[in-house]
């Protein structure tokens, strides 16, 4: 394998577009801190941000800040300044950098956007179908900023998604549209959350389509390019701008499939990535994955912003259904045989697990799921060891010398 082998990133021209998309999203929330008004929200990344659209509020994501700290290699210096208030270096390193970055006074926002700080909530809303921590993340934003703080519990483990699933999510929806009337002043529209999550449809439609072009061969994308391709599917999904971004985006990616254009020159071995980025080393990873030769077709993690079940005729069941239909809710037999079809349709090569430190939940590898799969697909695994935004957790070298060897073990299967 030639190690020095070196091969120029293919660009995709639309993402200019998503840049400047969500530099939009950033700048509209601080000029509304400024202004105090709209009033702002807080939500969790699969949490109900469609209601809180209908009522009138911007909408801010810490978990999409926490991804920056991450991706600009911030996160791990502050992580420890969260730890010395009492938070465990074990538990999401979302939640420590974000405390840290907001004890330091610190954001990538200031140098991205002249942004001085993230904006300051009115409310703050979470669904714990990610995992606990996102409750007591907002919980501790709830007491420093003396704001309410209202949210959603879903079940774990999950198989078949049950009418009883439903009718507790919607329930637990309804009971917080009392304290956002109240915040927000604004009296709830059941039309005006029809039409929001209509919109979030035509993303999620929309979104399906960008991550399926991966399916062709070559691919016209990688997993890396879908990290960053993903924010306006997260930030800005119930909103007339993401859903017109996708419709620019997908047909870029068509054309490039007509041409085939490869994301990967020379595409030969084709991975299916599980688990969270890890976000410091997303261009390191794509570069070595451009010399091997090797395209990350498809993912759980960029697929976790498809929502099928989003229903505008009735946009509270439907809401209800697609937060709970959520991969990381669900039990292991549903996740191995999501990846199974996955495997179906995208023909991947081997699958790499990232086993990140301070995200069990978001992790699949501890409990024999590379085995089992390997068993039932025949298809070879590596497990990576890391974290989302923890670089102390992560040895360069040792992922690099385990993924060139994995590549070798593919190579090795070629008839």
């Amino acid at each position: 394998m030639n190690e020095n082998r070196q091969v120029a990133r293919k660009a995709i021209e639309t993402a200019r577009q998503c840049r400047e998309l969500m530099a939009a999203h950033f700048l509209e929330l601080d000029e509304a801190a400024k202004r105090g008004s709209p009033k702002i929200a807080w939500c969790t990344s699969v949490g109900p941000a469609e209601l809180l659209r209908a009522m009138g509020f911007l909408v801010y994501f810490p978990e999409n800040h926490s991804a920056l700290l991450g991706a600009t290699r911030m996160a791990t210096d502050l992580i420890p300044t969260a730890n010395a208030i009492g938070y465990s270096p074990d538990i999401c390193s979302y939640l420590t950098a974000d405390i840290g970055a907001y004890l330091t006074r610190q954001t990538p926002l200031q140098k991205a956007y002249n942004i001085e700080s993230p904006p300051r909530p009115d409310v703050l809303v979470f669904n714990t179908n990610q995992c606990r921590d996102v409750q007591d993340w907002f919980a501790w934003y709830g007491r420093e900023f003396q704001v309410p703080v209202v949210g959603i519990t879903t079940q774990r483990g999950v198989g078949p998604v049950m009418k009883s699933h439903i009718e507790d999510q919607v329930a637990q929806m309804k009971a917080m549209i009392p304290t956002l009337e109240e915040v927000s002043g604004e009296k709830f529209d059941p039309d005006r959350l029809k039409e929001t999550v209509a919109e979030s449809l035509a993303t999620t439609r929309l979104w399906r389509d960008v991550l399926e072009t991966g399916a062709a061969r070559p691919s016209p994308l990688t997993f890396f390019d879908a990290t960053i391709l993903m924010g306006p599917a997260v930030v800005a999904r119930g909103t007339r701008e993401a859903t017109e971004y996708y419709q620019v985006l997908l047909a870029e990616l068509k054309q490039k499939t007509a041409t085939g254009e490869a994301a990967v020159e020379g595409e030969r071995f084709r991975l299916y990535w599980e688990g969270m980025p890890v976000w410091g080393k997303l261009r390191p990873l794509s570069e070595l994955m451009l010399r091997l030769q090797a395209c990350i077709v498809a993912s759980t993690y960029c697929n976790s912003w498809i929502f099928d079940a989003f229903d505008p005729d009735h946009p509270f069941e439907g809401l209800a259904r697609a937060y709970i239909e959520l991969f990381i809710v669900r039990n292991d037999d549903y996740k191995e045989e999501y990846i199974r079809n996955m495997h179906e349709f995208f023909r991947f090569d081997g699958l790499l697990f990232h086993d990140a430190k301070t995200c069990p939940n978001n992790t699949n590898s501890r409990y024999g799921m590379p085995q089992r799969l390997t068993e039932k697909l025949g298809l070879p695994t590596l497990t990576i060891h890391g974290d989302l935004n923890d670089l102390r957790c992560y040895s360069e070298e040792q992922a690099v010398t385990n993924i060139e060897a994995f590549i070798e073990q593919l190579a090795e299967r070629r008839p």
